[in-house]
């Protein structure tokens, strides 16, 4: 939920050699290789300029409709920037271009053009649930840019299969340069029965036409543990009923052993009622008495 013109500190009709130039400004002050750097506002300047440089990538992220907003808060207080930020469909820089941010860095080191290590890219593999609730894992680099090392990686939670994740100076070390990012491509594994549909989870559901008759309880294995549904008297073919508070966290960081604490999407169970293909003679006569009585 980052308000990248707030961290620029630019208005919302900044021009783009505004945009520039309070980049430069926050790069000066915060980078790693500089004494007295702070690598975290280094790398959240860095994210903000890589989507406000670009006009396309602004002009979604100003877009009221946008999909990485949670609802139409003004200032971009709602942007979600694990949707946007972070997924690439390749491995640039960030999303701005190189010449450019060779030109800003070499303004900081005193005009000397700095040079940028290679961007690393691996895959790793989540459950379903930890794609849910987060997880952490720890990878082995091993390519002819880097050395053999390990890395921790934190995936947030609701990450997507198929989805990038972006660690900022990961990658190859130049001696004397910038180091590039190590990406990471998320791929998840489908669950037997629930589906992701934004913070919220689906399944579905058969039951007897009894039991939609006449109501029944139902237990539910949820990701949480087994829960019991409720299911009313007279429940229609296709009904959606919503058990709050068991979907995907809404805090937009790693959960882990905590993704029971805070926000929450909700468990969507849509009803499907199973009409038996053939019917015992006594189930036949019975169904007849129903008939006549109007059912």
């Amino acid at each position: 939920m980052k308000d990248y013109y707030k961290i620029l500190g630019i208005s919302r009709d900044a021009s783009e050699e505004e945009i520039k130039k309070a980049f430069r400004k926050l790069a000066h002050v915060h980078h790693p290789d500089k004494s007295g750097g702070n690598e975290a506002k280094f790398k959240e300047a860095s994210e903000a300029y890589s989507v406000l440089s670009d006009k396309k990538k602004r002009a979604q992220y100003d877009a009221p409709g946008f999909a990485g907003f949670q609802g139409s808060q003004a200032g971009g207080a709602g942007f979600d920037p694990s949707g946007f930020g972070f997924d690439f469909s390749g491995f640039g820089n960030a999303g701005f271009d190189t010449s450019d941010l060779g030109d800003i860095l070499s303004s900081i080191f005193g005009g000397r053009r700095v040079r940028r290590g290679r961007d690393i890219a691996v895959d790793i593999e989540l459950s379903f649930q930890e794609s849910i609730f987060g997880a952490e894992r720890k990878v082995v680099i091993n390519s002819k840019f880097v050395k053999q090392k390990e890395v921790s990686i934190g995936v947030p939670p609701g990450i997507d299969d198929g989805q990038m994740v972006r660690l900022t100076g990961q990658g190859e070390i130049l001696e004397g340069g910038v180091p590039g990012d190590l990406y990471v491509k998320v791929h998840v594994r489908k669950h037997p029965y629930l589906r992701k549909e934004g913070y919220n989870l689906i399944m579905d559901l058969e039951i007897k036409l009894t039991e939609a008759l006449l109501g029944a309880e139902k237990i539910i294995h949820t990701l949480d543990g087994e829960i019991t549904l409720k299911i009313a008297a007279s429940t229609k073919h296709g009904s959606i009923l919503r058990v709050k508070g068991k979907g995907v966290p809404t805090g937009g960081r790693p959960a882990f052993a905590e993704a029971s604490a805070g926000k929450r999407g909700d468990l969507y169970i849509r009803i499907s009622v199973q009409i038996p293909e053939k019917l015992s003679p006594d189930a036949r006569r019975t169904v007849e008495e129903l008939k006549k009585l109007g059912l």
